[in-house]
């Protein structure tokens, strides 16, 4: 009697698909702020298409590498619970949801045309990269998923067609290579056991506490500086405030990534998105930054003014 393989159930698809690490895809709508077309539906239209190829091609990049860790996931306190972990979907089905998934992610892409698909294209091929090699090579680990996140944004303006600023791209590199070694740091909080952590992922054994602490600290400056040098360049940005306003938001930003490097190394919640989704403080953070940016578009000009004393 043969053994029966566990049935694809749609709870068990949607939990390896992970619809609440679509939140990161959000970076893919950011290019229509930076623009300011904000009142534009169908630039909006445009960058949800592709940012829909990016959850559908980041769901099927996910079920990949649960496939290939689903040993290792099996020591770790969160990850031993995800289906392919814990032996509740068989490994065929899994592939099949992913090939159907990353089909569906380049559909949608090429609705927006070549440099979208191309775009799209770039990130299955590091995702795919990563899983199979990148994510135990140390640095190269965290460079891959900034990268990642930088395809979003480059996807999001090829969609509407806008173009993406030099300093843009470099705050979004080293906030996001920020984000990963924080992940890093918070996986070594998580599993404090050298051994288990070497088994979980190898690079783990180089990632000391030390050197992540170096490492978040040198890429969160750098993003930070590059933030500054973004708000006080020529962009629509600026011109639609009048002036360089939006850096007086810098002691949000830096609110945000402090709190956000706090609760990594104390390994408070299982990954970045899980912080974001939970942390409530940082929610508020994040809300406010959003609110000054609108303040800055809407009165940018008189704000300038005033905090020069010229008005």
């Amino acid at each position: 009697m043969t053994e029966q393989r566990p049935a694809l159930t749609p709870a068990v698809a949607i939990r390896l698909m992970r619809p609440e690490h679509w939140i990161k895809n959000v970076l893919v709508l950011f290019p229509v702020v930076s623009a300011l077309r904000m009142g534009d539906a169908r630039a909006w239209l445009h960058a949800g298409l592709a940012a829909a190829a990016f959850c559908l091609l980041a769901s099927a990049g996910y079920i990949v590498n649960d496939v290939r860790d689903r040993e290792s996931d099996r020591l770790h306190p969160q990850k031993k619970d995800r289906p392919l972990a814990a032996g509740t979907v068989g490994v065929p089905s899994a592939l099949v949801l992913a090939g159907v998934l990353a089909a569906a992610g380049f559909a949608f892409a090429a609705a927006r045309g070549l440099p979208v698909v191309l775009a799209v294209a770039a990130y299955a091929g590091l995702q795919l990269a990563y899983s199979l090699l990148l994510k135990s090579k140390m640095l190269l680990d965290a460079i891959a998923i900034a990268l990642g996140f930088v395809l979003r944004a480059v996807a999001g303006a090829a969609a509407i067609g806008v173009g993406v600023s030099p300093w843009l791209f470099i705050c979004t590199f080293t906030l996001c290579l920020f984000l990963a070694f924080c992940k890093r740091r918070n996986e070594v909080a998580t599993l404090p056991d050298a051994d288990e952590a070497r088994r979980h992922r190898p690079t783990l054994q180089g990632y000391t506490p030390e050197l992540l602490t170096h490492l978040t600290t040198f890429s969160a400056g750098v993003a930070v500086v590059s933030f500054l040098v973004y708000a006080l360049s020529e962009s629509p940005i600026r011109r639609r405030a009048g002036g360089p306003s939006l850096v007086y938001t810098l002691p949000i930003v830096i609110y945000a990534i402090f709190r956000f490097a706090m609760l990594s190394m104390r390994g408070r919640y299982a990954d970045p998105t899980d912080l974001i989704l939970h942390d409530r403080p940082f929610q508020l953070t994040l809300a406010l930054w959003a609110a000054a940016v609108a303040l800055v578009l809407c009165c940018g000009a008189e704000l300038a003014g005033w905090l020069t004393g010229g008005g």
